[in-house]
């Protein structure tokens, strides 16, 4: 538990102050880069107190251009370990009742944030997926978790098809992401951190126009992270 309060300790110690100084600024400037480098920097900073170390492969595959980020999920650790070590600026799909969050809901709304309803309906996700094209278009990228929920046993669960739609309207790159060590780090129902290293690996650009449809370039992102993860055993 010591390592969930020295996390909680620098994010909330630095994030407070930094939110009083960059959202204000950042409404008036229109200009959020400010405070997404430091959002990143003090979730970097925050997950390095609790001893969680991050390595990264496979920067050689980023093709220098907006793209959409598809990442398997088996920790709440997962995401704290992947968005800083993304390039340029990202944006996610989130629960959209985390936007009413005081504080942290209109960094998120400022940030570009993609709100969606677990269950909403057809007109809803088009809206999602829409909105989804015009933050890709403006230069961020997008990260998902396909699967939608945690893996239990770190195995890849079905994907939601949500994202596929996306890049096959938009054209942009889709980048396979598979993260290892972080199943074991953070337990679902539990709030305690155990330290160790994470590995986020980038693995080669898919470009939808080289796929008939969304269904082959799924099955193709699902295949390589399939492949990534089975070179070593999954961290429990």
């Amino acid at each position: 538990m010591f390592a969930a309060i020295k996390l909680l300790t620098v994010w909330i110690g630095l994030g407070i102050p930094a939110a009083v100084i960059a959202i204000p600024w950042a409404a008036i400037s229109k200009d959020f880069r400010l405070m997404y480098r430091w959002g990143m920097g003090i979730i970097r900073l925050g997950t390095g107190a609790a001893g969680v170390h991050v390595r990264v492969e496979g920067r050689e595959n980023l093709p220098g251009q907006s793209c959409i980020f598809v990442s398997n999920h088996v920790s709440n650790m997962d995401a704290p370990v992947l968005l800083p070590v993304l390039p340029g600026m990202s944006s996610v799909f989130i629960k959209k009742k985390l936007m009413s969050i005081p504080i942290l809901g209109m960094a998120m709304r400022m940030g570009k944030y993609i709100p969606v309803s677990r269950g909403n309906s057809r007109e809803e996700a088009q809206k999602s997926v829409e909105y989804a094209a015009e933050v890709l278009r403006g230069g961020r990228n997008i990260l998902l978790f396909p699967e939608g929920t945690r893996s239990q046993d770190g195995k890849l669960l079905p994907f939601k098809k949500g994202g596929f739609f996306l890049a096959a309207e938009t054209g942009a790159p889709m980048i396979p992401v598979v993260i290892r060590g972080t199943a074991g780090m953070m337990h679902k129902g539990s709030f305690k951190i155990y330290p160790g290293e994470a590995v986020v690996e980038f693995l080669p650009v898919l470009w939808p126009g080289q796929f008939e449809g969304r269904e082959e370039l799924m099955e193709a992102v699902r295949e390589q992270m399939q492949i990534a993860l089975a070179k070593e055993p999954i961290a429990e």
